[in-house]
């Protein structure tokens, strides 16, 4: 685990984005962790949180000519993202859609710069795909390439029919998805931390259910 990792798990426990206890998730699995990223509600805690999606693709070294966030959760992540980004390394386009299509003033679908090159598309976590797959089906009707997936956690965790939804993605197009942080980072944190015990046996024990 990477000292950007430790630092932003550390964080999302002081901004309440991840918590511990017992949660329903909407699949009815009962987890007993929880990571919310709309809790980071202002605007010191939206810039940092950019910075680590920032420090993230830089450190994937995947080459890419813009960021993309589908509305509407993407909208201040991939904002935040790309300035974030331009003071790290350089400035890069960025985009986000509409969730209807606008039929006047300039009009369209997508706000922001036009889709084009190599797109990286910005999200929070993927539990069912379903944003990824808008993302990529308006991606490629703009005659542009999705290059991939850059999300803030990957639960590492299986969907119904045994494969996770990262999973999917990465089978049905080929995109790899990469994560600020996994399961096994929260797991691999919660080992330094002696009072933690509790925590770190129930969320192994979920891993060992639900686990890929």
């Amino acid at each position: 685990m990477l000292d950007y990792q430790k630092q932003f798990i550390q964080y999302a426990l002081d901004c309440n984005v991840l918590k511990f206890g017992e949660f329903k998730l909407k699949s009815g699995r009962i987890s007993p962790y929880f990571f919310n990223t709309g809790l980071f509600n202002s605007g010191e805690k939206l810039g940092k949180l950019g910075q680590f999606y920032a420090q993230t693709l830089l450190e994937s070294k995947l080459e890419i000519d813009m960021l993309y966030g589908p509305a509407y959760k993407g909208i201040p992540l991939v904002s935040a993202t790309s300035i974030a980004y331009s003071k790290l390394k350089q400035d890069i386009l960025f985009a986000f859609n509409r969730k209807e299509v606008k039929d006047h003033g300039e009009g369209g679908l997508i706000v922001g710069s036009s889709l084009k090159g190599r797109v990286l598309i910005i999200d929070d976590v993927i539990t069912a795909g379903i944003s990824v797959r808008e993302s990529v089906e308006i991606i490629k009707n703009m005659n542009a390439t999705p290059a991939g997936v850059l999300i803030a956690l990957d639960r590492q965790e299986t969907g119904k029919d045994n494969s996770s939804a990262i999973q999917e993605i990465n089978d049905q197009f080929g995109l790899p998805v990469i994560s600020i942080i996994s399961l096994s980072n929260i797991i691999a944190f919660l080992e330094l931390d002696k009072s933690s015990t509790k925590q770190l046996e129930l969320i192994k024990q979920y891993r060992l259910n639900y686990g890929v």
